[in-house]
């Protein structure tokens, strides 16, 4: 019996020491991790379209009559005021014309002037006086449409605005379909993009999107939606949408292509750090904190934004997500959590590139 009790006892004492609480302390030793806390972030939609520019107020001038040019009063690329005079047509026959109805006007003034001094002496009827009156009105109506035939004959500038080119030249004969040349006021812009219908009703008046001129790429300008169309395209299923861009330092062109990018935010989802993320064999999960332990929690990464990852899964914002120490962790581990700490920056001594430390020591 006593060959028996020996190994008994021996196998006893192993048993013991492996259940001894040293042995269960480190069983159950907290791992150290640091953990923040999960963010709600709306997910966003980013879309691009590209738009044309269109001066805020545009205009082509046309002649309002045909004729001889006799001046041509600007140069391609002049600002010009509201009013000024552009273009002149040969007006010889139209001054002629108010000149002679001018004369006309006072004939009948002088004819009903006599007409009232003798009125009350009875040698002239009421009707005669009523004739003359109406001769009067008549000559005035026929000065007026003179001096608008003789208006006609000068262009002018509908608004203030920049002024195209033109192809006419004094001596040119041009009539009512006769381009002159292009104004814009292009102080500021106008872009027209198509936007897909399914934004139609996230994309509002004053909403700001971002515009980038083909001409300039590393500029970016906030343009400003004023307006949408009423209606979507049955072909294209898309709408137009216009923004406004300011052109204060006079860069931009109407007529210029742009890059426009917006953002349409969707419901808001859990965001982690990209480092929380573990990949395994059954996809990526995270590790939060519940009553001091790791809990591993199955995610679907549905966008990545910053840094940021937004994901689909059992969680809420009051839990921590583990983002360091999350490669020592398994389900279930106690867990310690601790600050992040922050390496210090060293004093780093620059050298020319040929010089080396031996060559230091040389010396």
């Amino acid at each position: 019996m006593g060959s028996i009790i020996r190994p008994l006892g021996l196998l006893g004492g192993i048993l013991l020491a492996g259940c001894s609480p040293e042995g269960a302390e480190r069983a159950e030793e907290a791992i150290p991790v640091v953990a923040e806390t999960i963010r709600l972030l709306p997910e966003q939609t980013r879309i691009e379209a590209i738009g044309t520019a269109r001066a805020v107020t545009s205009a082509q001038l046309f002649p309002e009559t045909a004729g001889r040019v006799t001046r041509v009063m600007f140069s391609a690329g002049d600002y010009v005021q509201s009013g000024q005079p552009l273009l002149e047509l040969d007006a010889r026959q139209e001054r002629l014309a108010v000149d002679a109805a001018r004369v006309q006007v006072r004939e009948a003034e002088q004819l009903l002037g006599r007409y009232r001094r003798i009125e009350d002496t009875g040698a002239i009827s009421e009707s005669q006086i009523e004739a003359g009156e109406t001769a009067l009105d008549s000559a005035r109506v026929a000065l007026q449409q003179a001096q608008v035939a003789l208006a006609d004959r000068t262009i002018r500038a509908p608004f203030s605005g920049h002024i195209g080119l033109t192809d006419v030249d004094p001596g040119d004969r041009v009539s009512d379909a006769t381009a002159i040349a292009q104004l814009d006021q292009r102080s500021r812009l106008y872009i027209d993009f198509p936007a897909p219908e399914e934004v139609f009703a996230s994309l509002r008046e004053g909403q700001v999107v971002e515009a980038v001129a083909f001409s300039e790429p590393g500029t970016t300008r906030d343009a400003r939606i004023i307006s949408t169309d009423s209606s979507i395209t049955n072909d294209s299923r898309n709408f137009t949408a216009r923004a406004e861009i300011s052109n204060s330092d006079d860069r931009l062109r109407p007529g210029m292509s742009f890059r426009v990018t917006f953002t349409r935010n969707n419901t808001s989802r859990p965001s982690v750090p990209e480092e929380a993320i573990v990949w395994g064999g059954e996809g990526s999960h995270i590790f939060v904190v519940r009553d001091g332990k790791a809990v591993r929690v199955p995610v679907t990464i549905t966008s990545r934004r910053d840094g940021q990852v937004l994901v689909d899964g059992k969680v809420n914002a009051r839990d921590r997500v583990i983002v360091k120490g999350v490669q020592k962790v398994r389900d279930g581990q106690a867990i310690r959590l601790v600050r992040p700490t922050r390496v210090p920056a060293e004093d780093v001594e620059l050298r020319p590139s040929g010089q080396s430390e031996a060559g230091n020591d040389g010396g």
